[in-house]
């Protein structure tokens, strides 16, 4: 069975970092990306980063281009985001996510999603 635990939220002020930590365990096939997503009350869920199997290529939502950072350690199965410069507006439940089914690793078709871990920065 897969589980998916993140940690690392909590509350800052603009302008600010977090560094979000998922650990994986069970079986994940690692020929397809992961992701970190998040959601605010009254939003859609959206893509804020994905990274691919070995690491190499990133991917990036246009809100953290340039303040977000999404990073995998597959000895230690844990997959990060680094957040820099935040902003009131990344204020949401923050989510790790396996198994991409969709055609970009961006969009919020994955298989196994974590609990969520919140995320509040206020100005």
């Amino acid at each position: 069975q897969v589980q998916l635990v993140e940690s690392g939220g909590g509350s800052v002020l603009a302008g600010g970092s977090l560094r979000l930590s998922c650990v994986y365990s069970g079986y994940i096939y690692r020929g397809i990306c992961m992701g970190w997503f998040r959601q605010a009350p009254g939003k859609e869920r959206e893509g804020v980063g994905a990274i691919s199997s070995s690491g190499v290529n990133t991917y990036y939502a246009d809100s953290g281009k340039g303040r977000f950072t999404v990073s995998r350690d597959n000895a230690k199965n844990t997959l990060y985001l680094e957040m820099n410069s935040l902003k009131p507006e990344d204020t949401a439940m923050y989510y790790c996510a396996a198994g991409a089914k969709g055609a970009s690793c961006l969009s919020p078709l994955y298989t196994f999603w974590g609990q969520g871990t919140q995320v509040t920065v206020s100005s």
